[in-house]
């Protein structure tokens, strides 16, 4: 159940967004075998006074924000992150122009399916990949 939200500048087009969400779903799915029904994204875009572009960076630089539960290990991160600019390159865009960050909140405190504890959900998938 990761929580996806891909921060950028103003000006992109549907395709490029679409483009990048449908990237970091797939990385998803392939790196943390998610299902391929699970997806929680959505797009904040700034104006550019209110998104500041790291130095060396593009235009088209994207912060990638992924709240997941815990338990991945660090060959699964590894494997996400490749993945994820893999993808970038991919559409046409330079893996050099995103940064990631994965947030990782305990089990219990995720409210899901009208206020359960995630702690107390079968998802039916492998977390601790």
């Amino acid at each position: 159940m990761p929580n996806v939200i891909l921060h950028m500048r103003e000006g992109w087009t549907a395709d490029e967004k679409k483009a990048v969400l449908d990237v970091v779903h797939a990385a998803l799915v392939e790196a943390f075998g998610i299902p391929e029904n699970d997806r929680y994204q959505r797009i904040s875009q700034y104006p550019a006074e209110d998104f500041e572009i790291p130095p060396g960076k593009s235009e088209k630089f994207v912060y990638v924000e992924i709240v997941v539960f815990p338990g991945r290990s660090l060959e699964a991160k590894r494997a996400l992150y490749m993945s994820i600019a893999e993808g970038f390159t991919g559409i046409g865009l330079d893996p050099q122009d995103m940064m990631i960050t994965l947030k990782q909140p305990p089990m219990e405190n995720w409210g899901l399916r009208g206020g359960i504890p995630a702690t107390d959900i079968d998802f039916g998938f492998k977390i601790d990949v």
